[in-house]
């Protein structure tokens, strides 16, 4: 273990979100352990600025929740402290211990990890349960030094991404770790050390064993924060994007160009949107990653006779569901993408009533968008977005346009679940 005073190194409280702080402080004036650690102390370190900061403590969940009355306690597989300010929410975890002392841990078949809620352990014991060792660096509230027990700030200084114990051991005990070594590598611009990389080759099959719905999660991780290009890149260099498009990715195998480019235009235009503060949809990439599979058999329908939109619906009822083997993808999100596709065919009709309700239509932005897309990646349809482009600048349009978005808006909030108030306990109809 090494300790690195406040002279060693860059963090200032002034760079350390002031909900943080109080989380912070109230668990040291509790007589709590009480650090800022993981990808918070990381980015700090490297001068850059935190999306999240979290909070490791010896205090139990329960004991955080009796400190904080805006706390909720969340997880089954990791049981965590949520302190709740408005939009920002801090994350408190308790220390670890190893999968072997206690009742709240176990390991499955295979030394995968089924059950993390292990508590009691030291702040060393909690670092070694850590990762990687550039995110098991805490900085200490009560003192401002930074603990380092594996060489994490060495690592920081290389650019190297390392885990912490044996490599493979760690991706066996949670195969997504081997998605999160791609996604630190793309958003980090580090190298991977030899062994992790070694660990991924051999182990990366077991993602397969991985519930579709957590790694819907880790998709977004990687595409939609900030750095889906560099993300996508690393995914194809380590084997790992055929475990969450596994139809792109064979598409991808044969040397499809137009597919490579498709992803690759879509990936930097959501960079861009996100560093701009712009909304992005995984609706969108979804569309984008299977629509070349989608367009392919929407073809093959046509040739036998369907019309263009039933062709398209038709073979997304064919593709859709194999995807969501691999992951998940919400109905709220699903609907939308078959929605982009089935208005693709409909954007070639320019004139006449059909434009103006295409204009109209609350779904029209983005599946113009996805037409320029298209005619970005080598589909010939310039002509078709620059027209479209055209319509949408007259004074009608704009006005049907607005009158879209406000309808979308109304029929979101309506949607919304609205908060009951609580009355009490039911009668019990054996009394009356």
């Amino acid at each position: 273990m090494r300790i690195f005073t406040r002279d060693e190194h860059n963090i200032s409280r002034k760079n350390i979100s002031k909900n943080a702080l109080k989380v912070l402080y109230r668990l040291d004036e509790a007589g709590f352990e009480s650090y800022l650690v993981g990808g918070g102390v990381r980015d700090l370190l490297l001068n850059k600025a935190p999306k999240d900061f979290d909070i490791s403590t010896n205090a139990s969940p329960d004991e955080v929740k009796a400190l904080f009355k805006n706390c909720r306690l969340i997880g089954r597989r990791f049981r965590l402290a949520h302190v709740v300010f408005g939009r920002d929410i801090i994350e408190v975890a308790t220390f670890r211990a190893s999968h072997s002392e206690g009742a709240g841990g176990a390991i499955g078949d295979g030394g995968r990890i089924v059950r993390d809620n292990v508590y009691g352990g030291t702040l060393a014991d909690d670092a070694e349960r850590r990762d990687f060792t550039v995110n098991a660096l805490f900085y200490n509230i009560a003192d401002f030094t930074v603990i380092d027990f594996f060489g994490g700030m060495d690592d920081l200084e290389s650019g190297e991404l390392k885990f912490i114990g044996n490599a493979a051991e760690r991706v066996i005990e949670d195969p997504v770790r081997a998605l999160r070594a791609a996604r630190f590598a793309a958003k980090l611009d580090f190298k991977l050390h030899s062994d992790v990389r070694a660990a991924i080759e051999l182990h990366r099959h077991k993602l397969s064993d991985i519930p579709a719905a957590r790694l819907f999660d880790e998709v977004l991780k990687l595409l939609q924060s900030g750095h889906g290009v560099q993300s996508f890149m690393k995914l194809r260099e380590l084997g790992l994007f055929e475990f969450l498009f596994p139809r792109t990715d064979k598409k991808l195998q044969t040397g499809d160009q137009y597919t490579q480019l498709l992803i690759k235009l879509a990936l930097e235009n959501t960079d861009r949107r996100i560093q701009a503060g712009q909304p992005v949809t995984p609706a969108y990439i979804y569309a984008v990653m299977l629509w070349p599979d989608v367009a392919d058999l929407a073809a093959e329908y046509q040739e036998s006779g369907l019309p263009p939109v039933l062709a398209i619906n038709s073979a997304a009822d064919d593709i859709v569901p194999s995807q969501l083997d691999a992951t998940s993808l919400p109905r709220r999100f699903s609907v939308p993408m078959r929605e982009i596709w089935s208005l693709q065919p409909r954007l070639f009709k320019t004139s006449g009533k059909k434009a103006s309700l295409m204009l109209s239509n609350p779904r029209f932005r983005a599946a113009y968008d996805f037409l320029c897309l298209r005619a970005q990646a080598g589909e010939g349809l310039q002509s078709l977005c620059d027209i479209w482009e055209k319509l949408q600048d007259t004074p009608e349009a704009q006005a049907a346009i607005d009158a879209a978005r406000q309808r979308a808006r109304a029929a979101r909030s309506k949607k919304r679940p609205q908060r009951r108030r609580n009355r009490g306990p039911a009668s019990d109809p054996a009394n009356g």
